[in-house]
């Protein structure tokens, strides 16, 4: 099968909060990309459509922020779709994809 994704995405294992406005929770940033980002073992899992903020916690680096709307959910999360496109985050995405090094080809 032939990924129809724009981006590349990148595998991470990052501690993050995840804030609805209406509730909290907790759970990792397992993917990310130019153009969203996947969060798996929530404690929470907002409706589809939901706008969210993500404050993610990379070790030395001060945490991070990516706000956008709940786009699936999957198993044990849910995979979020960034409001607009911010030149911080292609910033932010190539940091991290120099930390773990390996794109996501699935």
């Amino acid at each position: 099968m032939i990924d129809q994704r724009r981006s590349p995405r990148f595998r991470t294992r990052f501690d993050a909060l995840i804030s609805s406005g209406r509730e909290e929770g907790a759970g990792a940033l397992a993917e990310i990309s130019y153009s969203g980002a996947r969060v798996e073992s929530t404690s929470t899992q907002p409706p589809l459509g939901t706008r969210v903020t993500l404050y993610v916690f990379v070790v030395p680096v001060s945490p991070f922020e990516l706000s956008g709307r709940v786009a699936r959910h999957t198993e044990t999360g849910f995979a979020v779709t960034y409001d607009l496109f911010d030149p911080d985050i292609r910033r932010l995405v190539d940091d991290v994809a120099a930390l773990v090094h390996a794109p996501h080809a699935d």
